[in-house]
């Protein structure tokens, strides 16, 4: 009852699911890999309790069904620090697994198959398919706008809404708000939204490939899955109600300014400078033809840049957090950015002045 295995075909599935394992468990079974083999596949499979990665590894060699747990950082520092092409054997002897490459020779400790735990999902309502690249895309779009440990519990993750032929990504942090969507290939029955949390959309930003390969995204009650022929990923989902983020979106905007990406984007990041630490306050002053960005710290400093504009409407000031600005710049693939306002109490927009989605909605601050 033996695993013979290359390393390269075991350090991309082991490096799938390591990333799950927590280095310091409440429970000592959840920092361990589950490594199955049935008629020569080979799965590892690793868990939170709230995400569950199982990876492939198809190239297994040993014919005998084997079920074992492994410690997974050990596991996975062993086959980085083994040469290249090394080949591997795996056997399990009374309490330990025995790990032999070479002149090396490793002893682990494991623990009870039985004690290992499972995701139980709850039966899958909706399915579609799209692409890795496509769902990647929607996540880097939105991803950095969640909330981190926000007593409103449902901010703690990126909203995934689903209707006609047309999926939705939407994260805010209450002050400010990323949007998205992309069209599928094929009308999906009936509307849904869920509440990916925070880990789990970190996690499949981790595992997604930027490639055309199928990702298959099922969604449960309480749960989500991706699959793809690499691995199946599923994640618990919150349980909680997302606010009406369209009563965020300003309406109709009286100012529009068409700005260079990358200008706008480095003149943020030259002024942030000088700008408060803890505050990270940017001023902006919006005359006839010109913006003009200034910053201030407690020291007394301060940092002044113009951007020529076309705008020749009415002048007004406004002030915003310069990271949050150059955030959602950084997230905005095109040459020139639409900059929306209204007046200094309200919220701004970044968005293509091309396409409709990614929107960026960033409140205003008092400075």
């Amino acid at each position: 009852m033996q695993i013979t295995i290359t390393r390269e075909d075991l350090l991309k599935p082991l490096g799938y699911v390591t990333g799950v394992v927590e280095r310091r468990q409440t429970l000592p079974v959840l920092s361990y890999v589950l490594l199955r083999q049935q008629d020569g596949d080979m799965t590892l499979t690793g868990t939170d309790l709230e995400i569950e990665i199982i990876a492939k590894a198809s190239k297994a060699g040993g014919g005998s069904s084997v079920e074992m747990t492994l410690p997974a950082r050990k596991l996975f520092d062993i086959c980085r620090a083994l040469p290249a092409n090394a080949e591997i054997t795996i056997k399990k002897e009374g309490e330990k697994a025995i790990i032999k490459s070479g002149k090396s020779r490793f002893a682990l400790t494991t623990v009870p198959v039985a004690d290992f735990p499972s995701v139980q999902a709850s039966q899958w309502e909706q399915a579609l398919t799209l692409s890795q690249q496509a769902l990647r895309k929607l996540l880097e779009q939105t991803h950095f706008c969640m909330a981190q440990q926000d007593v409103r519990y449902y901010l703690n993750g990126l909203l995934l809404e689903i209707s006609d032929k047309k999926i939705r990504a939407v994260a805010t942090d209450g002050h400010r708000m990323a949007i998205t969507e992309i069209g599928l290939d094929k009308d999906v029955k009936g509307d849904k939204q869920v509440i990916v949390p925070r880990k789990g959309v970190q996690e499949m930003l981790r595992l997604l490939g930027d490639t055309d390969d199928a990702v298959e995204l099922e969604f449960g009650t309480n749960h989500l899955r991706a699959r793809t022929s690499d691995f199946i990923f599923t994640s618990k989902l919150i349980d909680g109600r997302y606010p009406d983020y369209n009563k965020v979106i300003p309406g109709k905007q009286s100012k529009k300014l068409l700005l260079g990406r990358d200008l706008f984007r480095e003149t943020l990041g030259r002024v942030a400078i000088l700008s408060s630490e803890k505050y990270r306050g940017v001023r902006l002053s919006l005359i006839s033809k010109v913006l003009r960005l200034t910053a201030h710290n407690p020291e007394q400093e301060e940092a002044q840049e113009e951007i020529n504009t076309d705008y020749s409407g009415e002048g007004m000031e406004i002030g915003f957090n310069v990271n949050y600005m150059i955030e959602a710049i950084s997230a905005l693939h095109t040459d020139q950015v639409e900059f929306g306002l209204n007046d200094p109490n309200s919220s701004c927009t970044l968005a293509s002045p091309d396409t409709a989605y990614p929107q960026y909605v960033i409140m205003p601050m008092r400075l």
